[in-house]
């Protein structure tokens, strides 16, 4: 025990490195509080009822239902007995579930490291990450006190308590007042709290009591292997996590940013002229650092905070990293404009946030007196403004693709999503046609000799004699991509006494079924094609000619 204290007490030093602060927001009745706040007719005492076992069992009570003896788990005939003008409803879980997700989210104004607690529930109990945030409030007991404050103000039954692990500040806030605690006054506080504050089953709580352990106190000397093959590991997993033996890991609800600025408005804001006029000043922020670090970014995201615990989310991204402000305002000025009748501030927003992701190093510039950005950066930029405006979908722009079959080395891709590797990679590229058919359309032929060049084509009924021709340039098939296999192993009767191998039926590979010999030739009016001959020229077969593309 002594060995345990003094580890403990070395894991938990107040201010020691990497030491981290967690705040847990418990609403016992939240469920009741929120459907009362969406509509204020909605009187009490108020109960939410769910089918369980073939009958209708209470699964939630507000708090002047519980002041009247009822309780989750009773059956909704005698909860009508006990208290007459009993206001019921019918719980809808997914939809409360959903809406607590929101409200969750609303909470990344305080910090950005939030979850819900989904193990205990799908809703009532959040967990901020207040590690290194907790000054932008004055400190972590002005951080709790207004946290609570705004949600009592709101309607909300609340609690809340601020700790070095996720567990202890989960059951301080269940089973004792709302408090900040220290890491040196963990354990006295954690020792005094019944076992139900650790988390753990019915089952487990109910084994507990009848070996007269009602406290963690009582609990924690316990010889461990005795509890484990009783209770199971996950008893000793909660102990140790709310003492910050193990680590306990949170799932944040919006992926975290390491990179953002954001500013709090004393008295909300509505218009979206008045938004964008302030994501301007915070990309103008968020790009002094970005270029202090040599980062740039491809993915911004803004994020509204509504006075009435709503979040609304504006993302926009880049073709390239940039981090210049002008370009990434008039990327949500345009994605705004989409936005029509969607946008509605409610009574208000009283905080904005600009964060980045997709980060990585983007190099500075110098720019000269007399020098101009690069033609390729302001095509990128007006591709990323007209995506914004218009939508991902309506602005493509052309793919190279590793082929060297014409209709198959291009497709067409969102600009926003379009990799030039292939076109930066220095590969040589033959002379190719500046239009090419959809597909390669039938030709007729007349040669001097089988496999030479042609001297005139029939394309669509008309007739053009060939006065130049250069090549062949022969492509051949792309076998690999055919869905046809060689036969890697050819058959052979087994000798005696050996098990045959396995010889699957694969069709043999044919090189001369794909192989084109494409040619460039001229007419008498100067117009070029690029025509090509399909296989190669056998007895008695004539060759199977196509006209392809056109040269400018």
């Amino acid at each position: 025990m002594d060995s345990q204290h003094s580890l403990l007490s070395a894991a938990m030093q107040t201010g020691s490195p990497g030491a981290r602060r967690f705040l847990v927001l418990f609403l016992p009745h939240w469920p009741t509080d929120y459907l009362k706040r969406r509509d204020p007719q909605l009187g009490g005492p108020l109960v939410l009822y769910e089918p369980v076992k073939g009958g209708l069992r209470l699964a939630e009570v507000d708090a002047e239902a519980m002041r009247l003896g009822l309780s989750a788990g009773q059956n909704l005939a005698d909860a009508r007995a006990m208290v007459p003008g009993l206001t019921v409803r019918e719980m809808d879980r997914p939809q409360l579930e959903a809406a607590f997700a929101d409200f969750a989210d609303w909470h990344s104004n305080a910090s950005p490291l939030v979850a819900v607690m989904n193990e205990v529930s799908g809703f009532g109990n959040l967990v901020l990450d207040i590690t290194g945030v907790a000054h932008l409030f004055g400190g972590e007991r002005p951080m709790l006190r207004l946290l609570l404050t705004r949600l009592r103000d709101l309607g909300y039954t609340v609690a809340g308590a601020i700790a070095p692990t996720i567990g202890a500040a989960w059951g301080i806030s269940h089973f004792a007042r709302s408090q900040v605690v220290e890491a040196g006054d963990l354990e006295n506080i954690l020792d005094a709290l019944p076992v139900h504050a650790l988390r753990l089953t019915p089952v487990q709580i109910a084994g507990l009591t009848q070996m007269g352990l009602k406290t963690i106190g009582q609990l924690r000397p316990r010889p461990r292997k005795p509890l484990q093959a009783r209770f199971g590991l996950s008893l000793l997993t909660r102990l140790d996590q709310a003492y910050g033996m193990v680590e306990e890991r949170m799932t944040p609800r919006l992926p975290p940013a390491e990179r953002y600025a954001e500013r709090r408005f004393a008295d909300p804001i509505g218009l979206m002229d008045d938004v964008l006029m302030t994501c301007h000043d915070l990309a103008i922020q968020l790009a002094i650092r970005l270029e202090a670090e040599g980062q740039g970014g491809q993915a911004f995201h803004l994020f509204l905070y509504r006075v009435d615990h709503k979040v609304m989310t504006l993302s926009v991204n880049s073709a390239r990293l940039t981090r210049d402000p002008q370009h990434i305002t008039k990327l949500f000025a345009n994605r705004s404009e989409r936005l029509e009748g969607e946008y509605h501030a409610g009574f208000g927003i009283d905080m904005i946030r600009l964060a980045v992701s997709s980060v990585s190093e983007l190099d500075a510039v110098q720019l000269g007196a007399f020098s101009h950005q690069g033609v390729a950066e302001d095509l990128d930029q007006l591709s990323d403004r007209m995506s914004s405006r218009l939508g991902t979908m309506a602005v493509l722009k052309t793919q190279l693709v590793a082929s060297h079959i014409p209709e198959q080395a291009a497709r067409l891709v969102p600009a926003l999503a379009a990799n030039d590797a292939l076109r930066d990679a220095g590969w040589p590229v033959p002379p190719r046609p500046l239009r090419l058919l959809p597909m390669p359309e039938r030709v007729a032929i007349n040669a001097e000799v089988p496999d030479g060049l042609p001297a005139s084509m029939i394309w669509r009924r008309d007739s053009y004699k060939i006065e130049k021709a250069s090549g062949p340039e022969r492509l051949g098939a792309e076998w690999w991509r055919s869905g046809q296999r060689l036969q890697l192993v050819p058959p052979r009767p087994p000798k005696k006494g050996e098990t045959p191998p396995y010889i699957p039926n694969l069709p043999q590979f044919d090189p001369e079924a794909g192989t084109r010999d494409y040619f460039v030739v001229e007419d008498a009016t100067g117009r070029r094609f690029w025509i090509f001959r399909q296989g190669f020229h056998r007895a008695g077969e004539p060759a199977v000619w196509y006209l392809h593309g056109f040269f400018a």
